[in-house]
């Protein structure tokens, strides 16, 4: 299965141009940037227009058309693309959970405090996820910001951790895109800094659980 994923477009996505072809396109939140229906229009169409079987989007701080007006938002993706709010969905047996929260920080969608609250949200990932989607970062991989502060949360980690999922998926922090691997666990932060760095790809074979970073861009990129 080839693995298409992108984040933080903020409807900048025609600048990436032609995107690489895949079995599964991954938008792991932060297509908008005010958040609205108007500006969720155009980057819908867009999404509908990509050649991959399998269309997955997550929802982002900066899309808060989801958690306002969550039927209207669907609505306008269309039965074509599978949005996923702390659900999940099987593509050729692999298993795949989204769910868009982040540690709060100013007024945007999907905040919740550091601690119990976020922890609840990370515990419902069931344990035999492959592929898990959020659009924040877990503590220590893919989280470091435009100073070098760690932004990723705990209890995320503390979660992906024990679930140990093939492939965890996130974006959110523009500044730190890339691959961590660690025992068996590939980590990928495939932010595209409002498209100013290109589509992340990645093969896995559902047999056996392998991952392969085909494209990774550099962090700065």
């Amino acid at each position: 299965m080839r693995i298409v994923a992108v984040a933080d477009t903020h409807t900048f996505e025609a600048d990436l141009g032609r995107v690489p072809d895949g079995d599964v396109f991954v938008h792991a939140g932060d297509m908008l940037r005010g958040g609205t229906l108007d500006e969720l229009a155009p980057v819908a169409a867009w999404l509908a227009a990509l050649p991959h079987r399998h269309t997955i989007v997550v929802a982002g701080n900066h899309d808060g058309c989801f958690a306002e007006r969550r039927g209207a938002a669907l609505a306008l993706l269309g039965p074509g693309v599978t949005y996923l709010e702390d659900a999940g969905c099987v593509i050729d047996g692999l298993r795949f959970w989204g769910s868009p929260w982040q540690p709060a920080y100013h007024d945007w969608a999907f905040n919740l405090p550091r601690g119990a609250p976020l922890a609840e949200r990370w515990a419902q990932i069931p344990a035999d996820t492959d592929v898990l989607i959020t659009h924040g970062p877990p503590r220590g991989r893919g989280d470091r910001g435009p100073v070098a502060q760690r932004y990723g949360c705990d209890d995320l980690r503390a979660r992906v951790d024990v679930v140990r999922p093939r492939l965890h998926l996130f974006g959110h922090i523009h500044q730190d895109g890339g691959a961590w691997e660690d025992g068996g666990l590939v980590s990928v932060n495939v932010t595209t800094w409002e498209c100013e760095r290109r589509p992340t790809v990645i093969d896995l074979d559902p047999a056996s659980g392998r991952v392969t970073l085909v494209d990774v861009p550099p962090r700065g990129e």
